[in-house]
């Protein structure tokens, strides 16, 4: 062509390189190609307006959906979208792969993207040369959208922002890995290290609290949201003149920073660094564009649950107390565990009150160094539950500060509980016009309340609907110790709590806790309070320890392999208190064990109280046969004193001696009069047989007249059961 000659045509000067021109609008679905772009598609040379659907017949259906992804990205950069597609024919035969070039754009008020663009025919690249590496093609693909789900679930699983920055610093992309890696966030006005890989500890310094108008590409990556891809040293050095001293000195030869976006909001910057030259093609670029949102939601994650969790922590600190001053002759040991979902907090408490040194409210108690145990649970475990809680245990401390007996304490607390939530209710009510049972969140609060005379070990135990407190004797056997109780707090506001009044024996131990403790793991009261026990049992430590130990069974790694039955139970808190009270370590450990309690007459319902004491005072006799044998016998004796007399009756039940050889004895007391005999009922008779089963069952049996009262008892003999 000579000089001054018009210049040939567009479309002649690509025709004449093999490359044809195509126009694609995802608003009308149409494609329009000239002849050169529909010979490479496999079509009739000539210039065509085809429908969308007539375009995908022609293409890789693989290929198809990467189009896809390479158009949104070289939207949201603002650059070009290329990508390798393989032609197919009538046989879905690969005919040839071409390279589309284009500019698109997006047009927000029709919500579709307009592309201009090119097609060029290229060849196949040898598999495991450069150009095959960069292909969107084949095996790169594969391992990258699997290297994606990888690092997708991977990513997701991380709870914190050590885990995330962990997790990025072991992603190992397909064909290009980064050498260094810089998490960016943003303070105020400027940039501050999140973390950081492939440095040095201290390297960060000279990028700590750089202002966001620094000449720096993830300054200037924050400030407008876009990316930045810096292919050589020369292109780092040309664009940031002023930063790049602080660069050339790490050796590296390309850099990715993107933007973390979170919700339209850019909350930072992500650096790759490569120790090799990386042309960033489209490919690579969808790649890093994938991780960095990804790593965005990771970290946009871990720090909303890192907030959370302190947050919830230290209300959960300032809501629970310290155990106080030792106290002389007694151990008390507390752990709370919160739920594991959630905001890790909970109703769930326990306290430690020091009581005022009034005059003593009974004979053996002076008064002196007294002090007040406290185990609650508020329904719920959320964030009312903790609030509710508080109010809660501050209401009780000042009852328990007045003065106040047991049963006052919770029949105060029961009666604020009730005015507050009613209060509450009238409330939401007035404000919202609903019925007040509907808009109101009612709870109940279960309590255990027990004051504590460490001279003598004398409790007195009031109780609120909470679990019954147990008892780890001097020789190892552990019990629950049966208590009188009422209505959980807040349910009725004139409910009375009965006391409970028993002595802590030198040497034992007694543990209040919630139900999270018993039922966590999937357990229900049963089976979750036989592997307390045998926690419980087994254990030798001290109070501390104990306390570790309990937690540990039912929260640490080896729950997973004692699952209860209701495997699918949503887990609980979990608050745990010991009292145990010293004894000389040079005493031999006694090789007695016992229970006491009372069946009065207008309480026929504890014959059934004691019934399961008893059970479980021989939990490991050697024959079960005998152990339904010694509670028949308890029913049948506390029968005759509930039918033939109008006083109460006193169970005394000790076990004595060695495993094997061990011996039972059972007596119930009473304050009549008449002395039983046997007789000899006929068929049809309903009574009259109880000493005739004594006489059968037991080794031993007799009656004691005591002056007022007598006592019968009866003895069993564990040897006896091999027999």
């Amino acid at each position: 062509m000579r000089t001054g000659e018009p210049l040939p045509a567009v479309g002649d000067v690509l025709a004449s390189l093999a490359t044809g021109m195509w126009h694609w609008d995802t608003a009308t679905g149409l494609v329009s190609v000239d002849a050169e772009a529909a010979r490479l598609l496999g079509l009739p040379p000539e210039k065509a307006t085809l429908r969308e659907a007539q375009v995908r017949a022609r293409l890789h259906p693989v290929d198809w959906n990467e189009i896809t992804g390479v158009v949104q990205l070289a939207v949201a950069e603002g650059t070009l979208a290329e990508v390798r597609i393989r032609i197919m024919d009538e046989r879905n035969r690969i005919v040839r792969v071409v390279r589309s070039r284009s500019k698109p754009t997006f047009d927000a008020r029709k919500k579709a993207y307009r592309l201009i663009g090119t097609l060029q025919e290229v060849a196949e690249p040898t598999p495991g040369s450069p150009a095959g590496r960069r292909a969107v093609t084949g095996d790169w693909r594969r391992s990258r959208e699997a290297f994606l789900l990888d690092a997708g679930r991977a990513l997701a699983e991380a709870r914190s922002t050590a885990e995330v920055l962990r997790v990025a610093a072991g992603l190992s992309m397909p064909g290009f890995s980064p050498d260094g890696l810089a998490v960016f966030g943003v303070q105020g006005d400027r940039l501050t290290i999140i973390g950081h890989h492939g440095q040095r500890p201290g390297d960060e310094g000279p990028f700590v609290h750089m202002g966001l108008e620094t000449d720096y590409p993830a300054a200037e990556v924050v400030r407008t949201g876009r990316a930045v891809y810096l292919s050589s040293p020369g292109q780092y050095k040309s664009r940031y003149p002023l930063t790049w001293p602080l660069a050339e000195r790490f050796h590296r030869h390309s850099w990715a920073f993107l933007p973390l976006t979170v919700a339209g909001r850019t909350m930072g910057a992500w650096m790759a660094a490569f120790t090799y030259p990386v042309a960033f093609t489209p490919d690579e670029r969808s790649v890093l564009t994938t991780v960095a949102r990804m790593l965005a939601q990771a970290l946009s994650r871990a720090g909303t649950a890192e907030t959370e969790r302190e947050l919830s922590e230290g209300l959960q600190r300032s809501m629970m107390p310290t155990l106080g001053p030792e106290v002389p002759g007694m151990d008390v040991a507390a752990r709370y565990v919160p739920t594991g979902g959630g905001l890790q907090i909970g109703g769930d408490w326990y306290d430690m009150i020091p009581l005022p040194g009034a005059a003593s409210r009974s004979r053996t108690s002076s008064g002196s160094g007294r002090f007040a145990l406290v185990m609650g649970d508020v329904q719920g475990h959320d964030v009312r539950a903790a609030g509710l809680m508080g109010q809660l245990r501050v209401a009780l401390r000042a009852y328990a500060c007045e003065g106040h007996r047991p049963d006052a304490v919770l029949s105060r607390a029961s009666r604020f509980l009730h005015g507050m939530l009613a209060a509450g209710a009238e409330g939401e009510n007035g404000e919202n016009g609903e019925d007040a049972d509907e808009a109101a969140d009612l709870r109940f609060a279960t309590c255990l309340y027990a004051e504590v005379d460490p001279r003598t070990g004398v409790l007195e135990v009031a109780r609120a609907g909470h679990p019954d407190p147990v008892i780890r004797m001097a020789d190892g056997t552990v019990l629950q110790r049966a208590t009188a109780g009422g209505l959980p707090l807040g349910v009725d506001p004139d409910a009375d709590y009965p006391t409970t009044r028993f002595i802590l024996e030198p040497g034992e131990t007694m543990m209040l806790c919630t139900d999270g403790l018993i039922e966590t793991g999937g357990h229900d009261l049963e089976t979750g309070w036989q592997r307390i026990r045998t926690i419980l049992e087994r254990h030798g430590g001290d109070a501390e320890e104990l306390a570790d130990a309990l937690v540990q069974a039912v929260h640490g790694p080896s729950s997973h392999h004692t699952t209860g039955p209701l495997a699918d139970r949503r887990e609980d808190d979990i608050a745990v208190l010991l009292l145990s009270r010293r004894r000389d370590g040079r005493a031999a450990r006694p090789r007695l064990r016992h229970t006491l309690m009372t069946v009065a007459q207008a309480e026929p319902e504890r014959v059934s109280v004691a019934r399961r004491q008893l059970r479980e005072l021989l939990h490991d006799w050697s024959n079960e046969e005998h152990v339904d044998s010694a509670v028949l016998l308890l029913s049948e004796t506390l029968a005759n004193v509930l039918l033939h007399t109008d006083v109460d009756a006193l169970v005394l039940a000790e076990v004595s001696g060695e495993k094997g050889e061990r011996r039972l004895r059972v007596e119930v007391t009473d304050g009549g009069d008449d002395l039983p005999h046997k007789r000899r009922p006929g068929e049809l008779a309903s009574s009259g047989r109880g000493l005739m089963l004594i006489e059968l069952l037991a080794d031993a049996w007799g009656v004691v007249p005591r002056g007022q009262g007598k006592s019968i008892w009866f003895e069993l003999y564990e040897s006896s059961a091999a027999r």
